[in-house]
């Protein structure tokens, strides 16, 4: 599900489960953290995390989740909260390109890399409008930072997807380009900045690091949406959204407590 090469001190991850749009379970987040682990120890000096097919990825795997003993906690605390970390103080530039969907622990995946480059016809959003759940991995934090309150909650509230294009200029991530030039222009930025000054560099994403979390509490942010989310799991929306989900079927909410 996840490959690793590496060329050039550039390592090259890839989500590799298009048939489920590299939606993410505790097996593939193993797989993924051993990637990074495996490429900090080769002493690679960029890294570019990329989806296979037609979507970055589309978040967790939730195909075969009972929402009746969902751990929540377990997955976004005991393991996404984790890699997003491990990701954040890889010990080298890293670089991510988004295209297709782009959800959930996907959008994680997006904030936990130094640089995003974005296909235009990206999704980006919280698509949990119609799974009784809340955004997580982060994505509280990103929003509110960078969109400010309203237009975070419209985007909750609503499910709207912004394209690439849309999430650039709301100041989301790094460059929106054309589809088939996003990967390519992708590959050029890491491999420069595997030629370049890394200990400059690493001070940069050090100190960026500080303001990032000084001015949104990124992860105290997860922290509470891990506790959010977990509450949610004793409603009858979350069990009716999981449940349209797995079915196929559009869900029919009581928006009771």
């Amino acid at each position: 599900m996840i490959r690793l090469t590496i060329e050039d001190g550039v390592a090259e991850i890839v989500l590799d489960a298009p048939e489920k749009l590299n939606s993410l379970g505790p097996e593939g987040i193993a797989e993924l953290s051993a990637a990074y682990a495996k490429a900090s120890d080769a002493g690679v000096r960029a890294l570019l995390l990329r989806g296979e097919g037609r979507a970055f990825c589309a978040g967790r795997d939730i195909s075969g989740v009972d929402p009746r003993e969902d751990d929540v906690i377990g997955y976004l605390e005991g393991l996404i909260e984790p890699l997003m970390k491990q990701m954040s103080e890889f010990p080298a530039p890293t670089f991510a390109v988004a295209h297709g969907a782009c959800l959930g622990v996907g959008l994680g995946l997006l904030i936990a890399s130094d640089v995003v480059y974005v296909a235009e016809s990206a999704k980006i959003g919280s698509p949990f409008a119609n799974l009784g759940a809340t955004l997580d991995s982060g994505g509280h934090a990103l929003f509110f930072e960078r969109l400010g309150a309203h237009r975070t909650l419209d985007l909750i509230y609503t499910g709207r997807l912004m394209s690439g294009s849309e999430a650039v200029a709301s100041g989301l991530f790094s460059q929106a380009l054309a589809d088939d030039e996003v990967l390519p222009a992708a590959r050029a930025a890491a491999s420069k900045a595997a030629k370049g000054a890394t200990q400059a560099f690493l001070a940069s994403k050090r100190l960026v690091a500080e303001l990032r979390d000084r001015r949104v509490g990124l992860w105290a942010s997860m922290s509470d949406e891990n506790r959010a989310q977990a509450a949610l799991c004793d409603t009858a929306d979350y069990r009716e959204g999981f449940a349209a989900f797995q079915e196929k079927r559009r869900p029919s909410f009581t928006g009771e407590a």
